[in-house]
């Protein structure tokens, strides 16, 4: 087991892990494979259940998650890319904003053993509803099939990223605009996002795991 360049994550051949925290040894969140390794426990990250194990896997550059990050997770889903982000930033908390209530059951389910994430049941389109919950964090992480993605993703780095901190958008191509390359609108996703004020420090499509879909990675 090899470390990654991103921290907190792992490398065996072609397969990357994230350590399983003790009070979760020997459980899954969506059967994913368990490795011993050297007394630890480590969870496959599948890079075709979640767009961020991808974006590792195409060499996503710059990326800074540790271990004491708070991380706000916009477009939660059931929890699979969650979990592997509790098991890196393991002393931090994943805010996790979710809008569906089907989604959010087993969101919880997740939370139950790992206690650093927080489920929060919101629309990532109105981000001052969670701002009782949520304070400054590190990261802001967004997986959303808006057409205005890039819309919601500015207004919550706007009112959550501290300075210096970080932003990962997966653009999903067709949800924006299906009649358009998606190259087309990777670039005009970027171009807004400079407009508002933050660097591009890496991008990457996500193909094959991935289609028409890339990652885009911002600071302030």
């Amino acid at each position: 087991m090899q470390s990654t360049h991103t921290e907190g994550v792992y490398k065996q051949q072609d397969k990357i892990f994230t350590e399983n925290p003790e009070n979760c040894r020997g459980l899954r969140v969506y059967n994913e494979r368990l490795v011993s390794y050297e007394g630890k426990e480590f969870r496959s990250w599948n890079p075709h259940r979640s767009k961020l194990a991808a974006a590792i896997l195409k060499g996503l550059k710059n990326l800074e998650i540790k271990p004491d990050y708070n991380v706000l997770y916009l477009g939660a889903a059931t929890g699979t890319t969650v979990s592997h982000v509790s098991d890196i930033v393991k002393n931090g908390v994943v805010y996790a904003v979710e809008i569906s209530p089907i989604a959010l059951k087993k969101l919880l389910s997740v939370s139950e053993k790992r206690k650093n994430v927080v489920p929060i049941l919101s629309d990532a389109n109105h981000p001052e509803q969670y701002s009782a919950i949520v304070s400054y964090v590190n990261l802001v992480y967004q997986d959303i099939s808006q057409r205005n993605q890039a819309e919601i993703f500015v207004k919550n780095l706007k009112k959550y990223l501290k300075a210096g901190g970080q932003g990962v958008i997966m653009v999903k191509a067709r949800s924006i605009d299906v009649s358009s390359k998606p190259k087309e609108t990777y670039d005009a996703v970027v171009n807004e996002l400079k407009k508002n004020g933050f660097n591009i420090l890496d991008k990457k499509d996500l193909s094959p795991y991935e289609r028409d879909h890339a990652v885009v990675l911002v600071s302030l």
